[in-house]
């Protein structure tokens, strides 16, 4: 089946040369002293913001010399989103990206903005048959208020808008995880069941059997088990904790293609009802191979203290080594979604990732200077561990209380067999049961996701 077709809009490499003449006189906001930062808004999307280097107006090098390659920020459009487009278009014009520069701190104080206005640019796009070709809007220096102005005595601003074809599997689970329901690949109005997934316990008289039994070409071995049960057994203790909860991905043929497995229980922090960030919970994704199970990734998850009330969660990928499993993994992702709104699960390398709120993916600023956030969109990383560049995958949670059915989207590039896709669809479901995980303990879990013996209790 044929993939979405799928666009990214990209604006990075951006730098801002402001004459010494039109420095705002306002004590205190110089852009020479002052950070510099910009809001970047293209129509109903999430408006982002991003930090804007200054060039030295008393620098002698070539101004191109100054300017970081970099992505600051991105907007991914399905093609529903760029019908939208094409018919606002007719009567408004082309769809424009609008950036407004602005002087001083970001943020907002007693309700009113902190930084000061300097200009602003709008960049327009032309969308049409973007699904199939990439495009170059703007790559240069611009007149911030005058666009495509070139007066070396105005501020102006160096940015790259581009737009680049991103092809996605998209999957639609066709219940809440813990129902074990069918997952469906949707290209527009098709809907074509690909997999299924079955909810289970894992305790420790059964250790890992239910998980681990699948047909006979694939038995478990005692390195895939001493996986789950070292992991698993490290921080388990007596009183309030969610543990032992499993799910499993199968082909229509019903052979399991991958899996995730909650290896270190959710539980209450002494003297409270919640899983705090120092003593998370945590699943391991897990893939076929060698006729055994592989770790393939580790997710870790808990609520964050405070007036946002937040699923905190990361992710890291763990390397296969010679064999063996690394026990240090590379963070991919890391972030945290409202758990009363819920949003998206992602994982993004183009430089810069954000939830459904905008905000910037921690993993950004604590992954390696040369990772892959810097080595695939706007400048070349060096990092040998390069395995997933741009886009590879987001998934949508919902949050408490409300019917959760996630959407998965994962980037073509990133899918050679079953296999891969699974591995992502596992990925999904664990993120959406972490918020159930999370819940306060004050709270009761809806049946399906509480064992017998808690019920009997």
């Amino acid at each position: 089946m044929d993939p979405c077709p799928f666009v990214r809009i990209l604006v990075g490499n951006l730098a801002l040369k402001i004459p010494v003449a039109s420095k705002p006189a306002r004590s205190g906001v110089h852009p020479s002293s002052s950070p510099c930062f910009c809001k970047i808004k293209l129509k109903s999307f999430p408006l982002q913001t991003a930090i804007v280097p200054l060039i030295p107006s008393e620098s002698k090098v070539s101004d191109n010399q100054h300017v970081i390659q970099s992505l600051a920020a991105s907007f991914h459009l399905s093609k529903a989103d760029l019908d939208k487009l094409a018919a606002k278009s007719i009567f408004a014009g082309k769809p424009c990206l609008k950036i407004s520069i602005y002087t001083g701190r970001r943020g907002a104080t007693c309700g009113i903005n902190s930084g000061r206005l300097l200009g602003k640019v709008s960049v327009p796009l032309d969308l049409t048959g973007s699904e199939i070709r990439a495009a170059v809007y703007q790559n240069g220096w611009v007149g911030v208020g005058n666009m495509g102005g070139d007066d070396t005595n105005s501020t102006q601003m160096h940015l790259n808008v581009r737009s680049e074809p991103d092809p996605r599997f998209v999957f639609q689970f066709d219940g809440e995880p813990e129902c074990s329901p069918q997952v469906f690949q949707i290209q527009g109005n098709i809907r074509q069941p690909v997999f299924t997934c079955k909810f289970s316990f894992r305790n420790s008289s059964t250790g890992d059997r239910n998980l681990m039994s699948r047909s006979s070409t694939l038995e478990p071995s005692i390195s895939s088990r001493s996986w789950l049960t070292s992991i698993g057994s490290e921080r388990e203790r007596p009183g309030k904790e969610r543990k032992g909860w499993s799910i499993t991905v199968h082909d229509l043929s019903g052979s399991p293609v991958a899996a995730a497995s909650m290896v270190t229980p959710f539980v209450a922090s002494p003297g409270s009802d919640r899983v705090s960030r120092s003593n998370p919970g945590a699943w391991l994704i897990l893939r076929p191979g060698d006729n055994t199970w592989k770790p393939w990734g580790r997710l870790e998850a808990w609520r964050e203290r405070g007036s946002s009330d937040g699923l905190g969660y990361r992710f890291e990928l763990l390397l296969d080594t010679n064999g063996g499993m690394s026990t240090t993994g590379i963070l991919l992702s890391e972030s945290t979604l409202p758990t009363k709104k819920g949003g998206k699960f992602a994982i993004d390398m183009s430089g810069r990732g954000s939830n459904t709120n905008g905000r910037t993916t921690p993993s950004n600023s604590s992954s390696p200077a040369c990772s892959p956030r810097s080595s695939g969109d706007h400048g070349y990383g060096l990092w040998p561990y390069c395995l997933y560049r741009g886009f590879v995958m987001s998934s949508t949670v919902e949050g408490e209380g409300k019917c959760s059915k996630p959407a998965v989207e994962v980037s073509v590039q990133h899918v050679n067999c079953t296999e891969d896709a699974a591995a992502f669809v596992a990925l999904a479901a664990a993120m959406d049961l972490s918020m159930d995980a999370c819940q306060l303990f004050s709270h009761k879990l809806r049946k399906e996701l509480c064992h017998q013996q808690d019920n009997m209790s």
